[in-house]
């Protein structure tokens, strides 16, 4: 799934998707998009900016959407550089990594994803792909955690996800001092309020390593099977 050599890509919508995070939206120079760049649910770009090492950002769109979409926390090198880049700017994918989800061999299951901060991206590059053909799986349910409310991504779409039938529930791990009245904890601790109602469920987990190691375990111990606990990478 590597790009044959490195292709340019311009910034063609920038929103503040959270607290120091924001959502790219990329188009090929070179190619029509739906004939260019080809990637699986979950799979991860490796981008690249003048004068800075290459780094990774999960696609946060469809493999079918016109244009890739990435999401960006500032941090160090690559990403503090692009986080502050403007519609117009270039920025280089030179490679496509991770394995992604094999959401066709997961028809007719029900789909359970579990996602932390920013690891909602490839979780909602997957729940797209999904959409666009919901008729061919079973239930959906999207479990998200942040540490803050201001720290959830995607917040005028999740309402759409609602409307769409998928189940939506939203932890946090850090309530003082906000107006939140959901659950707080981390996200794993949703799961046991969900999977005694599913019939068939393959769970899709995106976060950080000790965040899934946590959530394998737990699931693993709810009677999971290894080839039914997915990760993108």
């Amino acid at each position: 799934m590597e790009p044959n050599q490195p292709q340019s890509l311009i910034i063609t919508r920038v929103r503040d998707q959270a607290s120091s995070t924001r959502s790219f939206d990329l188009r090929s120079h070179e190619i029509h998009r739906s004939h260019g760049i080809k990637f699986i649910p979950g799979q991860v770009a490796v981008l690249r900016v003048e004068g800075e090492a290459p780094a990774y950002f999960a696609f946060a769109s469809a493999p079918d959407d016109e244009d890739l979409e990435v999401l960006v926390k500032q941090k160090a090198g690559a990403s503090n550089i692009i986080f502050d880049m403007q519609v117009g700017q270039t920025v280089e994918l030179v490679g496509i990594t991770g394995h992604g989800f094999s959401l066709d061999e997961q028809k007719h299951r029900d789909l359970v994803f579990v996602a932390m901060g920013t690891g909602v991206a490839p979780l909602r590059s997957a729940l797209r792909h999904v959409l666009k053909q919901k008729g061919e799986f079973g239930q959906l349910v999207v479990l998200y955690g942040a540490r803050t409310p201001d720290d959830f991504c995607y917040r005028d779409e999740t309402e759409g996800w609602e409307d769409a039938g998928v189940e939506l529930r939203q932890v946090i791990s850090r309530p003082d001092g906000h107006d939140w009245s959901g659950p707080t904890g981390y996200v794993q601790s949703l799961l046991d309020h969900v999977l005694p109602t599913l019939s068939s469920p393959v769970a899709l987990i995106c976060g950080s390593t000790e965040m899934i190691d946590q959530t394998c375990e737990r699931l693993v111990k709810m009677g999971f099977k290894s080839d039914e606990i997915l990760t993108n990478y």
